[in-house]
């Protein structure tokens, strides 16, 4: 696609503090596009609360705000910067989560600001529980049997639906999972939904049967809205669903991969994205000198085209938890 000439300012929001699902990978990927942006012509503000980052170098943008990642703060900066566009996939949650507060308040609107990464639309079916099971369900995947919640009551009418426990449930709009939790009996099923309806932004939960001890995986896709798309990675999590996170990038026997591989395939084409060709894994150099190494050449020349291609993305698919 060609470069968007009406786009001189861009306002990139970070992810503030590192926490608990949401961490350095935030820091690194914001850092490598406020780069990449500033070499394709771009004026860059950066919003960042972190100031124990090097996202928040002088070096990164020309333009930084360490200021509370707020719609009110964010507001007051938009208002004074005047950025024709707002990316907001870099920041993990939190940023998402401002994006959509000023959206839906009009704010964005009102100041003639557009949201380039991913648009409102995008982000709602990415973060909805209720909408991304329903895609799934549309092309034909097994998911487990849940219900979304807003209230107590009806959080106890889900699980006399689903009927057994254990129950896992999960707040929406919330950082890494925060508030969810286990429930293996009564007592647990009503403490956990009313901490999970209190901390929710939007006061919802899923409700799901569990799948503890099953093996999980990750699919990660990015397309935008020419159907140039790619499928990034699956990741295989070595422990069991609800053990310890440990990942490995690849791997696993050819019958699991091609099962993997024909999962990934649909899950693309309800996103009208490409699923992956070949079996991805991880290479790594054997030369001591890393800099001048062939293959740290071209992962550093794709992470700068990938940071150049987010100013032109209307889509960007989360990562899939299946």
């Amino acid at each position: 696609m060609p470069k968007d000439t009406s786009i001189k300012k861009i306002l990139v929001i970070g992810s503030g503090p590192i926490v608990i699902g949401q961490g350095c990978e935030f820091d690194y990927s914001g850092t490598q596009a406020c780069k990449a942006l500033r070499e394709e012509g771009y004026e860059v503000v950066l919003v960042n609360s972190n100031p124990a980052t090097i996202m928040t170098d002088p070096e990164t943008a020309p333009r930084t705000y360490i200021e509370p990642i707020t719609p009110e703060f964010v507001e007051k900066i938009i208002i004074r910067e005047k950025p024709d566009a707002r990316l907001p996939t870099l920041g993990g949650q939190t940023a998402l989560n401002c994006a959509m507060e000023l959206h839906r308040s009009g704010v964005l609107e009102r100041e003639n600001v557009r949201m380039i990464g991913a648009n409102a639309d995008a982000i709602d079916r990415g973060e909805d529980r209720n909408l991304f099971k329903e895609a799934m369900i549309r092309i034909g995947l097994d998911v487990p049997r849940s219900g979304i919640a807003h209230t107590m009551e009806e959080a106890r009418q889900v699980a006399r639906d689903i009927g057994t426990f254990p129950l896992i449930i999960r707040p929406a709009f919330t950082l890494g999972g925060m508030g969810g939790g286990v429930a293996y009996n009564k007592t647990d099923f009503e403490e956990i939904c009313a901490r999970g309806l209190d901390l929710s932004p939007v006061s919802e939960i899923l409700i799901a049967e569990s799948l503890l001890g099953w093996t999980e995986f990750a699919m990660e896709v990015m397309r935008h809205r020419a159907d140039n798309s790619v499928v990034i990675c699956h990741i295989d999590h070595i422990d069991p669903t609800g053990g310890p996170t440990a990942e490995l990038m690849g791997g696993g026997r050819p019958r699991t991969v091609r099962k993997r591989r024909g999962v990934s395939g649909k899950v693309a084409n309800t996103e009208r994205v490409a699923p992956p060709r070949t079996h991805w894994g991880m290479v790594v150099s054997r030369e001591a000198n890393l800099g001048t190494s062939p293959a740290t050449s071209r992962m550093r020349a794709a992470r700068a085209k990938t940071a150049r291609l987010m100013t032109r993305l209307t889509v960007t698919m989360p990562t899939f938890w299946l």
